[in-house]
């Protein structure tokens, strides 16, 4: 049991190296490698530890796309989702600032609750264009939400988004019963969208 358990211990190391390592630029990696084993872990340490704000940042997150209401619905899927993907949450809006706080403002302890980290970022330009050319630059969102009452989302249930004009999975959450009962039969598309009823 003695020998298994320094397996175990021994196999654990080497996963939190892994991790730390993804945190670490390949000169930080060849250094941290070439120390001794008692070293090492304390070379790894010193290293990330002003890294962990940033790695914060890395994590993957969950893309809400904000217009000018958010129905409770919505809200509540993304965070029941961010908890149990263990993702961060960014909201994308062309919205003002002081608008888009205010909407999110009655979400505020909820998300806090569920200990989701919220970021808000302001969008220009065209609604699909401006969402593509974030999602693009940002790999860490693993898939983007919208309420099906807004413009984007009415686009991706009546097939009039065109085919990966999102370089991310949609998901169009329904808000209400007579929009759920509307979405059944859309739910059978072919693309990266989804419907959440």
């Amino acid at each position: 049991m003695k020998k298994l358990n320094e397996t175990l211990k021994q196999m654990l190391d080497a996963l939190a190296y892994a991790h730390a390592g993804e945190y670490l630029t390949p000169r930080e990696k060849a250094r941290v490698l070439s120390q001794e084993k008692g070293t090492a872990q304390q070379q790894v340490e010193e290293v990330l530890e002003p890294i962990q704000a940033d790695a914060r940042s890395k994590a993957r997150r969950v893309a809400l796309y904000l217009g000018s209401e958010l129905p409770p619905e919505v809200m509540d899927y993304v965070i029941q989702t961010c908890m149990r993907l263990r993702h961060e949450l960014t909201v994308l809006t062309f919205e003002s600032e002081s608008t888009a706080r205010s909407l999110l403002q009655p979400h505020q302890a909820n998300l806090e609750a569920a200990g989701v980290e919220m970021k808000l970022v302001n969008l220009s330009g065209k609604p699909v264009a401006g969402l593509a050319r974030y999602l693009r630059s940002h790999p860490e969102v693993a898939f983007l939400a919208c309420k099906d009452s807004g413009y984007l989302g009415r686009s991706y249930l009546h097939g009039t988004q065109p085919k990966n004009a999102i370089p991310v999975p949609v998901v169009v959450v329904a808000t209400g019963e007579q929009a759920r009962k509307q979405l059944k039969p859309a739910s059978n598309q072919n693309d990266k969208s989804t419907v959440v009823a």
